[in-house]
């Protein structure tokens, strides 16, 4: 059901989903979808935090198994951009943001993953700092916070489909910030 709210939000906007199409996604009837969800509003927000995990807890999933501060940066900026200007979880957080100032529910899980986002980032950077593998051009809050913005950015870039900015170009530019805030290669 939830993937199914994700497909109606991309397909018709966070403003225009309605009941109908999310049954229509899932191949239920209206009804059925009500069974579970009898609040349509409590489905896309669910929907919406679905998608943004991606974005947290799956990369500190992956960062759980690297131990190297340089790998972690690296990996942490890779996975933090669209795949293609199609990548789904990207258009639904691009929807959510369209939406935020209109539905405080909305700002507020962009809030809560922006921080969140911020936090890994600091933390990666502290630890490299404190092994001495990074030497910060600044602090590592305004670093990171600089991070996650250029993630936002470019992301958005590639799924407005820029014709000179995709993920591999995108992280370039972003790794290429990041080497001057660590005082790193980021060779990886």
């Amino acid at each position: 059901m939830i993937d199914a709210a994700r497909r109606a939000i991309i397909r018709h906007g966070i403003d225009g989903v309605q009941l109908s199409h999310v049954a229509e996604e899932a191949g239920l009837t209206s009804g059925a979808v009500l069974y579970h969800y009898p609040d349509l509003r409590e489905l896309l927000v669910e929907a919406q935090h679905a998608g943004m995990e991606r974005f947290y807890e799956q990369r500190l999933r992956q960062l759980a198994k690297l131990t190297d501060p340089v790998e972690k940066l690296v990996v942490t900026i890779r996975s933090g951009l669209p795949t293609g200007p199609l990548d789904p979880d990207v258009r639904l957080l691009n929807e959510l943001g369209g939406a935020a100032g209109r539905n405080r529910v909305y700002g507020v899980l962009l809030t809560s993953l922006y921080d969140r986002q911020v936090s890994m980032y600091q933390a990666i950077l502290d630890t490299g700092a404190a092994l001495g593998v990074f030497r910060l051009s600044g602090d590592s809050l305004t670093i990171s916070r600089n991070l996650v913005a250029l993630e936002d950015a470019y992301g958005y870039r590639i799924t407005a489909r820029h014709p000179l900015i995709g993920p591999d170009e995108a992280a370039e530019l972003i790794l290429s910030y990041a080497r001057a805030a660590t005082g790193n290669d980021l060779a990886h």
